[in-house]
């Protein structure tokens, strides 16, 4: 089901965990990005849940933001982002 929900459109996937500090800072911030821009899906996967696509798109660090459109990738970056650095990333 996710990888349907990643393969269309404009997604930014946030790669976390539970016991991640700066994951639970960013998903403040991913909440904020979510509000103001509605074109992008915010999709959260959580890498203890979801080993395979972890492995699968070579996330080494977390958080970890994967940008895509239609499937591709377009941007990839790791550590705690602020609202304007996520929307610079995502070319808003």
């Amino acid at each position: 089901m996710l990888k349907e929900q990643i393969n269309s459109g404009k997604v930014l996937v946030d790669f976390y965990a539970n016991w991640c500090g700066p994951c639970k800072m960013l998903m403040k911030q991913l909440e904020k990005y979510e509000a103001e821009v509605s074109d992008v899906k915010v999709i959260k996967v959580n890498i203890e849940e979801e080993p395979e696509m972890s492995q699968e798109f070579g996330v080494r660090s977390i958080p970890m933001l994967v940008y895509m459109e239609d499937g591709k990738i377009i941007n990839k970056t790791t550590g705690l982002k602020k609202l304007d650095e996520i929307k610079e990333f995502t070319n808003l």
